[in-house]
């Protein structure tokens, strides 16, 4: 276990490097600059681009950002004059936090018992009636299924709030009726996923030697099913909790554009055409925190389930 995290963090190294240093020169090579504007005089741009280090080589720029880093602080937004970028994105990242877990709530309330009840039903209606759902779960993006959602119980039946964010202070059932279309347009895509891997993992544990010798000992299906198959058709779909989790914070992205959620995935947005960045570096490097994190539990997650692995790690 130990050896696990270790390895994984010191991954981490190399993993924030090049993405920060790829991001990094990716965003100074964009046409323009976060103080070009119209009316501006030359002689300002240059001023400004001074006093906040601009002028200076990249890769000059790029040791001072990480060296500030280090130290957790991600320096000034250049897009609101000056302000610490943290002061912006904590309450973005908690806001976000909450919007990832109530989809992923969603997607594990609604895919597990689809993919469980799709194997255990396996060529029945039940089965097929749960494999269309998520194909079609899958085909649509939240790019599309966002504004329906809006559309229809937004606007047209006004039975949910919509481009509003609640908190637990405004009383939970207003937090819960603000989240709701947010979390299912997010969740969605994620939950059909996560339904068709487990009625596949599922199905293949099914047909197990163990799982015959366990129905033959007079075992009833609901222990055969939740004590035996279950627990091992779990491994993949914790495996891919992983990269879910980076589907989550892309996804964010939009979701928070479509119901104007003030969230880390507005001020990405607006940061990159105001050619904040700091505010874009700083989006990167909690994004990347938050995958390295994740893919850190589902490794220690997966030697709890398979305890095959302890001997092989």
């Amino acid at each position: 276990m130990v050896q696990v995290i270790i390895r994984r963090l010191l991954w981490f190294i190399p993993v924030f490097l090049i993405v920060t240093g790829v991001t990094f020169v990716t965003m100074y090579s964009l046409p323009g600059g976060p103080f070009d504007r119209e009316k501006t005089p030359p002689a300002l741009v240059e001023q400004m681009e001074a006093i906040y280090g601009l002028d200076r080589p990249l890769p000059e720029q790029y040791v001072t950002w990480l060296s500030n880093v280090v130290r957790l602080r991600f320096g000034p937004s250049l897009a609101f004059r000056g302000r610490p970028v943290e002061s912006f994105l904590m309450p973005g990242l908690a806001v976000s936090a909450q919007l990832g877990l109530w989809a992923m709530v969603f997607a594990l309330i609604i895919g597990l018992p689809a993919g469980i009840i799709a194997a255990l039903k396996h060529g029945t209606w039940l089965d097929h009636g749960a494999t269309f759902i998520a194909i079609l779960g899958v085909s649509i993006p939240a790019l599309i299924l966002g504004p329906i959602l809006y559309w229809i119980f937004g606007l047209e039946l006004g039975w949910l709030p919509v481009a509003k964010w609640a908190s637990l202070s405004d009383g939970v059932w207003e937090y819960v009726r603000h989240a709701l279309l947010p979390a299912i347009t997010l969740g969605a895509g994620i939950s059909a996923i996560i339904a068709r891997l487990t009625r596949a993992s599922l199905l293949q544990v099914l047909h197990q030697d163990y799982i015959r010798t366990a129905q033959a000992k007079g075992l009833s299906p609901r222990v055969v099913v939740t004590k035996h198959a279950l627990r091992n058709a779990l491994i993949p779909i914790v495996t891919y909790l992983g990269p879910i989790t980076a589907i989550v914070l892309t996804g964010s992205l939009v979701v928070e554009q479509i119901f104007a959620i003030p969230g880390m995935g507005r001020y990405f947005v607006t940061s990159i055409t105001s050619r904040d960045y700091p505010m874009v570096m700083a989006v990167v490097v909690i994004y990347s925190v938050i995958i390295v994190v994740a893919n850190l539990l589902v490794d220690i997650g997966y030697v709890f389930l398979d305890p095959r692995s302890r001997e092989s790690g």
